[in-house]
C-alpha cells in the first residue's frame, strides 16, 4: 500500500479523528482532519485526497451536505459517511450522493481499516480515468492561449509593414484627391454663369490646390501614427496574452 494514500476525517469530535489517525496511519495511510465541511473543502483545495470520511451533524454545513458537493465537483474522490444518529432517509440521500458507505458510530479498528480499504478499491477506476481527463482538459484549455499568442506575433510582424504602406500609397490617395477636386470644380466653372456664381467658383480653384497640398503634406505623417498606434497595441496585447 502507498505511504502517500491521504485519508481525510470530517467530524466536530476529535474522537473519531484520532482513532481513524490510530488505525489507519499504522496501515501506511496519511490522516488528515478537519472540525467542519468549510474546513473540509479549504483543504481539499489545498491538496488532493484520496478518501473522505465525515459525520453528519456538524455546524454549519452538514456531511451530507459535504457528501452533494463533493459529488458534483470531485465524482472521483470516495466519500465514507460515519454517523451515531443516522435515519433510512439519510442513507438513501447518501446513496443518491454516491457515498460509497454508509457506516454507524462505534467503529472498531477493524471496520474503520475494511471500510477504507474497499471505497479505496471501488473508486480506484473513476480516480484513474480523472487522472487521464485532467490533462487533456488543460490540453484543450491551452490551445486558445498558444493561437491567441501566434496570433499576436504575426501581427507585431506585419504592423510595421502595414504601417509603411500606409506612408507610402497615402501622398498618392492625396494627390488623386487634388486632381479630383479641381477637376470638379473646372467643370463648374465652365458651366457657371458670371457674378457671385463665377467668383465663388474661382475661389475655389485658387484653394483646392492648397488644400490637396495639405493631404499630400499630412497623410504621410497620419500614416506613420497608424504605425505607432498598431505596435503599440499589438505590444500590449502580446504582454496580456503572457
Amino acid at each position: 500500500m502507498s505511504a502517500l494514500r491521504k485519508v481525510l476525517v470530517v467530524d466536530d469530535d476529535p474522537v473519531v479523528g484520532k482513532s481513524y489517525d490510530r488505525v489507519l496511519t499504522a496501515k501506511g495511510y496519511s490522516v488528515v482532519t478537519a472540525h467542519d465541511a468549510a474546513e473540509a473543502l479549504q483543504r481539499l483545495h489545498e491538496a488532493e485526497v484520496d478518501l473522505v470520511v465525515t459525520d453528519i451533524r456538524m455546524p454549519g454545513m452538514d456531511g451530507l451536505e459535504l457528501a452533494e458537493t463533493l459529488h458534483a465537483r470531485r465524482p472521483w474522490t470516495p466519500v465514507l459517511i460515519v454517523t451515531g444518529y443516522g435515519t433510512v432517509a439519510d442513507e438513501a440521500r447518501a446513496k443518491a450522493a454516491g457515498v460509497s458507505a454508509f457506516l454507524h458510530k462505534p467503529l472498531s479498528p477493524e471496520m474503520i481499516e475494511a471500510s477504507t480499504e474497499q471505497a479505496l478499491r471501488e473508486a480506484a477506476p473513476a480516480a484513474e480515468a480523472a487522472a487521464v481527463a485532467m490533462p487533456a482538459a488543460e490540453t484543450v484549455v491551452e490551445a486558445p492561449v498558444r493561437e491567441s499568442r501566434i496570433k499576436n506575433i504575426a501581427l507585431f510582424i506585419a504592423a510595421p509593414f502595414i504601417g509603411l504602406a500606409y506612408a507610402m500609397f497615402m501622398p498618392f490617395v492625396g494627390l488623386g484627391m487634388l486632381a479630383w477636386i479641381g477637376g470638379k470644380q473646372l467643370a463648374k466653372r465652365a458651366a457657371a454663369r458670371e457674378g457671385g456664381g463665377a467668383f465663388a467658383t474661382v475661389a475655389k480653384i485658387v484653394f483646392m490646390p492648397l488644400v490637396g497640398l495639405a493631404y499630400v503634406i499630412v497623410l504621410p505623417f497620419a500614416g506613420i501614427a497608424m504605425l505607432a498606434w498598431i505596435a503599440g497595441r499589438t505590444l500590449v496585447g502580446k504582454a496580456q496574452a503572457k
